[in-house]
């Protein structure tokens, strides 16, 4: 073998040989090790996906019954400085004492949170509040108010909110 002048090293460099490589052996990885990485996958997803739907409405329902709350608010700041008498959710929007969001989700298109509300009888002596997932997936409770302040949940009515106070009181 005859040197050659190596021009990066200034000295004496071999010829440099082809490489041998094992004809039909190809890199990369087996169907077996791709079966298994989509399987563990899968098993994954599938714990996942329930815990994260289940935080979701539990999130939701927490805005029911913030949303409950802040009519209970408002009803109170109108009946004190009105002529003595309940209002409506539209009445408390035009009155500036309740936020749009609530007023205005009264059926399942504008539904915020996935709940829907309502106002039913606002009297001289008492209003029901009420809120309801708008679908099934949005919550598992619907939430009912009055006067009192106390929020009382029941089993969901998807679409329909409470039209009276019943059920359970919730931590208040």
């Amino acid at each position: 073998m005859r040197p050659i002048l190596n021009s990066y090293s200034g000295g004496l460099a071999r010829e440099r040989r082809p490489e041998v490589t094992h004809a039909g052996r190809q890199q990369g990885f087996s169907l077996i090790e791709l079966l298994i990485v989509v399987a563990i996958i899968g098993i994954i997803a599938a714990i996942a996906i329930p815990n994260l739907l289940a935080s979701r409405r539990a999130a939701n329902e927490a805005s029911a019954v913030q949303g409950l709350r802040i009519i209970s608010s408002a009803e109170a700041v109108y009946h004190t400085t009105s002529d003595g008498t309940y209002a409506d959710l539209q009445t408390l929007k035009n009155a500036a004492m309740l936020e749009t969001w609530i007023a205005d989700a009264t059926t399942p298109g504008v539904a915020r949170s996935g709940y829907i509300f309502n106002i039913t009888n606002p009297t001289v002596v008492n209003y029901v509040s009420g809120a309801a997932p708008a679908y099934p997936r949005s919550g598992t409770r619907n939430f009912s108010g009055d006067s009192t302040g106390v929020i009382y949940s029941n089993a969901a009515t998807p679409g329909t909110a409470p039209t009276t106070t019943s059920g359970s009181p919730i931590g208040n």
